[in-house]
């Protein structure tokens, strides 16, 4: 058997060589596909019951991707160029978080000059040609774009801004930022809004600016509840040169960063801390000491800050700080009298919701003799302002210009009278639900204002009646240009009458939601009036017919720049051919809610000297599409328009406006 075979009979099969003596006999071979060759003896069969069967291995094309993050740091941080690594970050987010984890003090320098200048140029077409493909940045092989255009703008001395909403506040998006702005010149603000939906931010992502974005100057973070000391701590080692922190709704933050940032970063000017349930005392007493640029300070809903935080922070930065805004914290007298002796750098102060202060706190701050500078001061429902303190405020603040109260309720006319004559360079006094304030307190302002007053606005104060008094006129108030009375429903005629002969040099007049008054109380105002009305907004005075118009077209139609008429039900169009004809200079007409039909449009349009470039037909369903081909006539000038609840317009006559008037906006 061995001799027929050929066989040293060594074996029992296959002792070494060929069965044949041409082993390479195509006919001898059965192919199975692309990738198979099978071996089968043509005559004899053989003992192995399957073929043998020979797999051609297929040849792996090398990849980076099978490196470890550890090599692939080390390449990423010695490329050439910001470009460079921008483009690389667009290719995994694996690549992206690689980059972004990458100190600026990692990155090596050394790199750019060993690069040959015919490969410098190829990386920069390399490059140009990314761009081109993306314009606002760099898009990941998931998709994911690492830098948005509209997100993006010219902030900060030149730096680049970004802000991100919603569902695009993510760590990936931070690590893009992070690695993208390093070569558009750097990130310089940066402004995060989650929302309550959405949570995929996380400490990481802070990290990621942090390591990337030295040159950071302003960062806001608001309703971020995933965000804590981590990623802030990063912050502080890493931006030094941040300018302004902005922290709303942050819950996991503690003093702890705050404390970090404060040491770390000397040029801070601007902190506000709103509703941290966790930030306390003890970070507003680090910022005194350690921050000596600190300007502007705004403590809101935070209910760890007491008495110490802010006594901390004055006597040691009441000489730098300019302005201070305190909401709805648990402070007490002292705080106030605090500010009062140690705030002699302020100028703006604000004081709302502050309801464990009494009396006493508001004259012990005005009483301290060193609020020598402060020009603008609010306060916003706090019970303890009183008449006494209210006094004490005009002859502690012999600078203060600018003057807010809302909801004062021991506010009366004795301590308004006793402010206005302590009070010598007052210039603007705004009141509102102030119920305790009546037509003597403001009649007893203009007498007594020091001739500064330049602006007075009342609104919602029910304590106003409406009397016929005599006051004596020989205290005229000279100085007051502008004069506002919203919603104070006792506001009637004959205060009207009265406001015009103290007040005989005003220009700008807003009288809103005054139902009392008619045409015999504002013609007899407009008729007092002797600079010449440039603003009169009559919006919500239904009982004003088209005679008020005429007069003030009549009288101050050479200076009359804006004419609000809304709500007034009995104008028509009578009064827009008074406009038309005698307001030259007119440049906003608001008639929404009037009785103004298509040939009112028709006399606008007709006016040649007429130059208006806001009106607002909002609500004149008699309006139709007669006035579309008009309306195309006047938007020559106009810059906005108004067509809101005019049912009487087609959409296809907007749409036609919309098409012919494209450098105006239109709202339909």
């Amino acid at each position: 058997m061995s001799k027929v075979l050929n066989f040293s009979g060594d074996d029992d099969l296959f002792p070494g060589g060929f069965l044949f003596p041409n082993s390479k006999e195509p006919s001898l071979y059965l192919s199975l596909g692309h990738h198979v060759d099978m071996y089968v003896p043509p005559r004899k069969r053989s003992r192995v019951t399957a073929p043998f069967i020979v797999c051609r291995e297929q040849k792996q094309q090398p990849s980076i991707e099978v490196l470890p993050d550890e090599c692939l740091f080390e390449v990423f941080r010695r490329l050439p160029g910001g470009q460079e690594r921008s483009a690389c970050a667009g290719v995994s987010k694996r690549w992206l978080m690689l980059l972004s984890s990458i100190q600026r003090d990692e990155i090596c320098n050394e790199t750019t000059r060993s690069v040959e200048p015919e490969n410098r140029s190829n990386i920069k077409k390399a490059d140009e040609s990314v761009k081109s493909k993306d314009k606002g940045g760099f898009v990941d092989s998931n998709g994911i774009r690492a830098e948005v255009e509209e997100d993006s703008e010219t902030g900060v001395d030149g730096y680049l801004s970004r802000c991100l909403e919603g569902k695009k506040a993510t760590d990936v998006r931070l690590a893009a930022i992070a690695v993208g702005t390093g070569s558009r010149g750097g990130l310089g603000k940066l402004s995060i809004r989650e929302s309550s939906s959405t949570r995929g931010l996380t400490d990481f992502g802070l990290k990621a600016i942090a390591r990337g974005c030295p040159s950071l100057r302003e960062l806001s973070i608001w309703h971020s509840s995933s965000i804590g000391d981590e990623g802030l701590l990063e912050i502080a080692n890493g931006c030094h040169l941040l300018e302004k922190l902005d922290l709303c709704h942050c819950s996991a933050v503690t003093d702890k960063c705050l404390l970090a940032i404060a040491k770390n970063c000397p040029n801070l000017a601007s902190v506000t801390i709103e509703s941290c349930s966790n930030i306390g005392n003890e970070s507003l007493q680090t910022l005194g000491r350690s921050c000596h640029n600190l300007k502007s300070v705004t403590v809101k809903h935070c209910p760890l800050v007491g008495d110490q935080g802010i006594a901390g922070l004055f006597s040691s930065a009441g000489n730098v700080v300019t302005k201070v805004k305190l909401q709805a914290l648990n402070i007490s007298d002292v705080s106030l009298a605090v500010i009062g002796h140690y705030g002699s750098a302020l100028t703006d102060l604000a004081l709302i919701g502050l309801q464990n202060v009494n009396e006493r706190g508001f004259w012990a701050m005005a009483s301290g003799q060193s609020l020598q500078k402060l020009k603008s001061l609010a306060i916003t429902t706090c019970r303890g302002v009183s008449d006494l303190g209210l006094e004490a405020i005009g002859k502690g603040c012999p600078n203060l210009h600018q003057v807010c109260l809302r909801r004062c309720p021991l506010v009366s006319d004795k301590g308004l009278i006793s402010f206005a004559k302590a009070a010598g360079s007052l210039e603007n006094l705004q009141l509102e639900e102030c119920h305790r304030i009546t037509h003597s307190g403001v009649f007893g302002i203009f007498a007594n204002c020091g001739g500064k007053l330049k602006a007075l606005a009342l609104a919602n104060c029910f304590g106003i009646q409406n009397m016929n008094f005599l006051f004596p006129l020989t205290f005229l108030c000279y100085s007051l240009r502008s004069l506002t009375i919203c919603n104070c429903p006792g506001f009637g005629n004959a205060s009207l009458a009265m406001v015009g002969k103290l007040c005989p040099y005003l220009t700008h007049v807003d009288f809103i939601g005054l139902q009392g008054i008619t045409d015999a109380g504002l013609l007899s105002f407009v008729q007092s009036s002797e600079a010449g009305l440039m603003k009169v907004n009559l919006s919500g005075c239904v009982n004003l017919t088209d005679n008020v118009v005429a007069t003030i077209s009549k009288l101050h139609g050479s200076t009359l720049e804006v004419l609000n008429l809304e709500g007034c039900r009995f104008i028509t169009d009578a009064s827009l051919v008074t406009v038309a004809r005698d307001c030259w200079q007119l440049n906003e007409l608001d008639v929404s809610s009037c009785g103004i039909t298509d040939s009112g449009i028709a006399v606008l349009a007709g006016a040649k000297q007429l130059n208006l470039q806001i009106l607002s037909l909002a609500g004149c369903s008699l309006v139709s599409d007669k006035s579309a081909p008009l309306l195309v006539v006047m938007g020559k000038t106009l810059m906005g328009l108004n067509l809101q609840h005019c049912h009487g317009i087609s959409s296809g006559a907007v749409d036609l406006l919309v098409e012919q008037l494209w450098r105006c906006d239109i709202l339909s």
